[in-house]
């Protein structure tokens, strides 16, 4: 199940970054007006882009708005940078200065593919020289483009190499996506799907991660036998030899870990997300740590959607619970949902707890986590994390012990 590809697009004041939205859209979703600053909060539109599939432009404030206000947008367009999967760089006038050379530079140090547009070309050409010479500083695609073309042809020709620059930016730019199951099913293989239907379960439907794993498995093949818990016992009495795997719900571990025979191999549907995503071996290499947390350690838990939160709440409640039930040390905790400011530095704590990430794309999970691994701070995700704390970690992962070399 593929999500929507972010893209932000960026420039000084009235560049027209509003227009290029509404006319790669091709609908009038971005406020154009002649008066600097117009665009205040980033603006989002959802669509397709064939050779893609889904994806969502962000037009985003001014890098160049002033006053205290002014400052405000501009942290708010900074903000967007951690969230996008491409940015475009629209400059005019043939004017690549500070504005500019800063938002490449943050864009390099993101490790975010852009494209440069040279803007508003129907009123000063672009200086092919001085494009030249960018491209082979940023290793990017510098286009001249207008949105104010006569000819309507011209228009779509301009979107359509546009376009075509998208998806060659965001096809280069997978950092190595797999699929959950990638090498670990194939045809006929029959796979047992533990779902607990519990108070974290949503009403009426399955989570991300499981809907995930239910497709997948059908894609190569295989036979997705999906239960609750207090059924997996006597399903497997009953299908032992044809099971070739068992994938559970990570808070569920404990009990099914005692049911399922050891010959036959176990995980979570955590664990294989993490698996598919960015830093699984930054989350292997990181979670022994746990056992290393002292009295008044700060933890960061990030969650990467926002949503109410209950009694079993398994971020803000059983992790926290566990860690200090394993560790037996006093230990503070942040929380920060979404995409938001983490509150202090990243070096001010002593692990990472990453949510699964089943909302947001592979590119913001690695952009989410890279301060901290660029500190040394470990890291590791909910269903590593539960399954160290209920001592069942080395069979957890064993099914991925060969592919990696932690």
């Amino acid at each position: 199940m593929s999500k929507a590809r972010y893209i932000g697009v960026f420039g000084k004041r009235n560049s027209g970054k509003s227009s290029l939205i509404n006319k790669l859209s091709g609908q009038d979703v971005a406020i154009v007006s002649e008066t600097p600053g117009t665009t205040t909060d980033p603006v989002k539109k959802r669509m397709e882009i064939f050779g893609v599939g889904p994806v969502v432009l962000v037009d985003t404030a001014g890098i160049d708005d002033e006053g205290t206000l002014g400052g405000q947008r501009v942290a708010k367009t900074k903000q967007v940078i951690s969230q996008i999967d491409l940015a475009i760089l629209i400059y005019s006038n043939n004017d690549f200065g500070k504005y500019e050379k800063d938002l490449a530079s943050k864009f390099e140090e993101e490790e975010i593919p852009f494209i440069l547009l040279h803007n508003q070309s129907d009123i000063i050409p672009m200086d092919k020289e001085m494009a030249g010479e960018l491209a082979v500083k940023f290793a990017c695609d510098v286009m001249e483009f207008s949105c104010a073309l006569i000819e309507e042809e011209d228009q779509r020709a301009a979107v359509e190499q546009l376009t075509a620059f998208i998806v060659k930016a965001l096809s280069a730019s997978l950092p190595g996506q797999r699929g959950m199951f990638e090498g670990l099913v194939e045809d006929g293989d029959l796979i047992i799907l533990v779902t607990p239907i519990d108070s974290e379960a949503p009403e009426g439907r399955l989570i991300l991660p499981q809907v995930n794993a239910i497709r997948e498995v059908l894609d190569r093949g295989g036979v997705a036998v999906v239960l609750q818990p207090d059924m997996l016992q006597k399903y497997i009495a009953l299908n032992k030899s044809k099971v070739k795997m068992v994938v559970t719900d990570s808070q569920a571990f404990e009990f099914v870990s005692r049911v399922v025979p050891d010959e036959i191999p176990l995980t979570g549907f955590s664990i294989l997300l993490a698996r598919s995503k960015a830093n699984f071996e930054n989350y292997l290499k990181g979670t022994p740590s746990i056992d290393n947390l002292k009295d008044g350690d700060r933890v960061l838990i990030l969650e990467s959607c926002s949503h109410h939160s209950s009694c079993d709440d398994i971020g803000r409640i059983k992790i926290p619970k566990l860690l200090e039930k394993r560790t037996g040390k006093k230990i503070t905790w942040d929380v920060v949902p979404g995409l938001d400011d983490i509150p202090v530095p990243v070096d001010n704590y002593a692990l990472v707890v990453q949510c699964g990430g089943c909302m947001i794309t592979q590119r913001q999970l690695a952009a989410r986590l890279r301060p901290a691994v660029k500190a040394g701070v470990p890291v590791t995700n909910y269903g590593m994390t539960l399954a160290w704390c209920m001592g069942i970690y080395e069979r957890a992962i064993m099914p991925f012990k060969d592919e990696t070399g932690v």
